[in-house]
């Protein structure tokens, strides 16, 4: 039976806190797309995509209209298409982006997922093929997205991919030069990708998904940060168990939105992600829910610690309120997407390194954030090399999403709009790790992944 204050918060939730879903994403298998005739493997896809998520949009708004829930974003997730387009050309795989694209105008979606790839151990013909062409793929389209997995605990690391990765980022930066480099922010490079993921730019459709399914994302910082304040000076062990169960009412708002697109486009229900996803808005600030819990600034010493106990307590509310919890789940810390995070950078009170440290704690890895143009591809390389080495070590998921804003430097801001945000260009080291990138090979994966 439904409690009227339940329903008054969650309203109250919506109006005055920024609770949203923040994507509803359906996940397509593209595998019984494949041919050896590229004209056909680009007809096959569109056909597919346009077919199964027909009914995407118009779902998505049914349910925000009944419900009152505001859903912000409604994306696609493909099979990583590096799988289904074999070796054929550079040329080809660029068409297929723009098939993508396409299909992605025709259903009126915000992205799509899933220009991927996976090369943790080694490079096939038809990865170096499509990697070749992601910065032109990137210029080319609007919502198509790429993301690249370089290792895994499992596996190690693939140095040669985090040195081409660099490479591409600096190429795709280069490319997109003439607006303000923002083909970066459609490119993600990972260290153990979850392979259900919901959130762009790394979403794509996994092996070991059935054909179709809808993952959602929902978004609530302002709900823990309004939740965390009215909670007063209390202890942590108090105030963790707060956010709990603020983290539980938001998922189940997340469930039901879920359950509902799922039964209503015929589809298998996926997962709920739990990622605490924020935006540039005032109020809804992964940064100022640390604030709110005692520290003078985003930045200062105790950071990470209160990032890892947010983190914590999110995940253990949300697994109680769903049965399928999966994608990252955590607290994501975008700096341009984030206005207490890009607050902090531009006082100097967030620095790149610190931003890695809170990684180590918290959901992806460091996101959105913009370095100086003249950043070299070994520099690039070495920020990925870092990052993923976090996620390797200790088992979890992390990635890079850095944009080298050709033309700028510290001391200036680039404006990407809308949840993109804007951010100031963050200082990077200066010193060059040139010689142990261009070393290559692979880092051996670490002595605890021997579990079998």
């Amino acid at each position: 039976m439904l409690n009227t204050a339940d329903i008054l918060e969650t309203i109250s939730m919506i109006r005055q806190e920024n609770l949203d879903i923040r994507t509803i994403t359906m996940g397509i298998s593209l595998f019984d797309c494949v041919s050896e005739d590229e004209n056909r493997l680009c007809d096959k896809i569109y056909d597919k995509i346009t077919k199964s998520a027909e009914h995407l949009v118009q779902t998505g708004m049914d349910i925000e209209k009944q419900y009152g829930i505001p859903i912000v974003n409604k994306r696609v997730s493909v099979t990583p298409i590096s799988l289904i387009g074999g070796n054929i050309s550079p040329d080809a795989y660029i068409k297929i982006a723009k098939t993508l694209d396409h299909a992605a105008d025709t259903l009126g979606i915000n992205f799509i997922g899933g220009f991927s790839a996976l090369v943790h151990k080694g490079f096939t013909v038809g990865v170096q093929n499509l990697i070749s062409v992601i910065p032109y793929a990137l210029r080319d389209t609007n919502k198509v997205c790429s993301s690249v997995n370089v290792a895994t605990t499992k596996a190690g690391i693939n140095m040669d991919a985090v040195k081409l990765m660099g490479s591409t980022i600096r190429k795709t930066a280069e490319l997109t030069a003439d607006r303000d480099s923002i083909g970066c922010a459609k490119l993600v490079v990972f260290a153990n990708v979850p392979q259900d993921n919901p959130f762009m730019a790394g979403a794509f459709h996994g092996i070991g998904e059935p054909e179709t399914v809808i993952n959602v994302g929902v978004s609530g910082p302002g709900v823990v940060s309004s939740a965390i304040e009215r909670a007063g000076d209390c202890d942590l062990s108090t105030l963790a168990d707060i956010i709990k169960k603020t983290a539980f009412k938001i998922t189940r708002v997340g469930q039901l939105v879920a359950g509902e697109a799922a039964s209503r486009l015929g589809v298998p229900f996926g997962i709920v992600d739990l990622s605490l996803a924020p935006t540039p808005a005032i109020g809804d600030s992964v940064a100022r829910i640390l604030e709110n819990m005692g520290l003078e600034v985003c930045g200062c010493h105790g950071t990470t610690a209160a990032l890892a106990m947010l983190n914590d307590a999110v995940k253990k509310g949300g697994v109680m309120a769903s049965s399928h919890v999966g994608g990252l789940s955590g607290a994501f810390i975008p700096v341009s997407e984030d206005e207490g995070m890009i607050a902090a950078v531009a006082s100097g009170n967030l620095s790149i390194e610190k931003l890695e440290a809170m990684t180590a704690v918290c959901s992806v890895g460091l996101d959105m954030i913009a370095i100086p143009g003249d950043t070299t591809e070994e520099v690039i390389s070495a920020i990925i090399a870092d990052e993923i080495s976090i996620g390797v070590a200790n088992t979890k998921t992390t990635a890079v999403r850095v944009i080298p804003v050709i033309g700028k430097n510290i001391g200036e801001t680039v404006n990407f709009g809308g949840l993109l945000g804007y951010a100031p260009i963050i200082p990077l080291r200066t010193a060059s790790p040139a010689k142990f990138i261009h070393r290559g090979g692979r880092i051996p994966a670490p002595i605890h992944s021997l579990k079998n």
